[in-house]
């Protein structure tokens, strides 16, 4: 099928705008969470195990749902997720305590296993070479959260806190029936669905698989993990207002999420795995920077003391914080770019399982966020954890480029020596 055809494009355009729309219930809790905090006075394990509950059952539903979309309609599966977010909208006014919030986080996690049907449905309808943009600019529907960063804080403002669930309920009604009219069925394509799905003990028993889920797990879950983790950052580490916190976050999340389009077209260009690496270079350099806690020296002089105070400005931070963002952006284009190299027929399976492994990330990390600050008391320790997830990424990634080069130099030697046996 020619990628440029018109229903190409519009299928596109709505599957964006309606991942966008479920990006936004599933990270609804990086602004609610702050109120939720304050108001039933939790410690900082307590808050990451509330912004973990969303994206845990998001990301585990990410694999039984890609299996069904190697089988049904993507299109269909997917309207029926979003109306099943509804009811747990509605619910949010009346709950009141810490475990309510935890069952109703896990309730619209949901909506993050729409990326699975997601990318199984846009990517049938685009040529192999065009994978890459066509999967990245899907993947701007990330940008969704930028959504819950602004309307939630004006509905809080104008309507009062009760009305976040209602407004929410309503416009997601209304992105369901705007779907729904106007997506292109998958009955109009060409190509057919596989005869099965990957089966899941044979997801788990291939290595590639494993080694795309650990680089995703980077690539998008600490980005899930640092948009659900930097408004309190900035209040605990500068001091900062809670709108103020929520402006430099929505500054990070909305240039992450832009660009991934242009990563996709640049693993298309260059190659996905030439991205991958570059992109862990550039994070390894920044966390290195952003790992290092605030210090004060005193070196005993002659005469006196001389005392050095180190620390990263919030500019200097928010920069590095950018650049991260930036090649995180890239780094989720290209990661799906490989993905369908080698499973172009799968993608709601292969797809789903590695998207899985990757938003699990969004709810571990957190989690191991809140630890390391309660355990060290060190407001960097968030930086530190993922430092050393980027190392074992990078070991990994060097291995299997290793591993391929290796093969590829024995297979050059077999055809020549074949080749001089003729």
């Amino acid at each position: 099928m020619h990628a440029t055809h018109p229903l190409a494009w519009r299928t596109l355009v709505l599957a964006t705008l309606a991942f966008a729309g479920c990006f936004s219930i599933w990270t609804l809790y990086a602004v609610m969470g702050l109120t939720v905090r304050e108001q039933l006075a939790l410690s900082a394990t307590e808050y990451g195990l509330l912004l973990a509950t969303p994206i845990f059952s998001g990301a585990i539903l990410r694999i039984p749902l890609g299996m069904l979309a190697d089988h049904y309609d993507a299109r269909k599966l997917w309207i029926a997720l979003m109306l099943s977010l509804i009811p747990a909208l509605l619910l949010l006014p009346v709950i009141e305590s810490f475990t309510s919030y935890l069952l109703i986080g896990l309730w619209l996690g949901i909506s993050g296993a729409s990326f699975a049907l997601g990318v199984r449905y846009v990517s049938e309808w685009f040529a192999s070479a065009r994978q890459g943009f066509a999967l990245g600019l899907f993947g701007v529907g990330n940008a969704g959260v930028a959504i819950t960063f602004i309307l939630v804080p004006l509905i809080v403002l104008t309507l009062g806190w009760n009305w976040v669930g209602p407004v929410y309920a309503g416009a997601l009604l209304a992105m369901i029936l705007l779907f729904w009219l106007f997506s292109p069925t998958t009955a109009a394509l060409n190509t057919a669905l596989p005869s099965r799905s990957l089966l899941l003990a044979e997801l788990i028993r291939d290595v590639r698989i494993w080694r795309f889920s650990l680089y995703y797990y980077f690539v998008f879950g600490s980005f899930l993990a640092l948009l659900l983790w930097l408004p309190q950052y900035y209040m605990q580490a500068y001091d900062m207002t809670e709108t103020q916190a929520m402006a430099f976050t929505l500054f990070f999340v909305a240039t992450s999420s832009m660009v991934r389009a242009l990563g996709g077209w640049f693993a298309d260009r260059y190659g996905a795995r030439a991205v991958n690496w570059s992109v862990f270079w550039v994070c390894l350099v920044c966390l290195f920077f952003l790992s290092y806690p605030p210090t004060t020296l005193i070196i005993h002089g002659m005469d006196k003391d001389v005392q050095l105070e180190i620390s990263m400005n919030v500019w200097l931070f928010t920069g590095l914080i950018f650049v991260i963002g930036v090649a995180q952006g890239f780094g989720r284009a290209s990661v799906y770019k490989n993905i369908h190299d080698y499973y172009p027929r799968h993608m709601g399976s292969a797809g789903g399982f590695v998207a899985a492994m990757g938003a699990l990330g969004g709810c571990t990390l957190p989690i191991l966020f809140g630890l390391a600050q309660d355990a060290l008391g060190i407001v960097t320790g968030c930086f530190m954890i993922l430092y050393g997830v980027l190392a074992v990424c990078m070991i990994t990634m060097f291995f299997a480029n290793q591993a391929a080069q290796y093969q590829q130099r024995l297979q050059q030697a077999q055809a020549h020596n074949f080749l001089e046996d003729d």
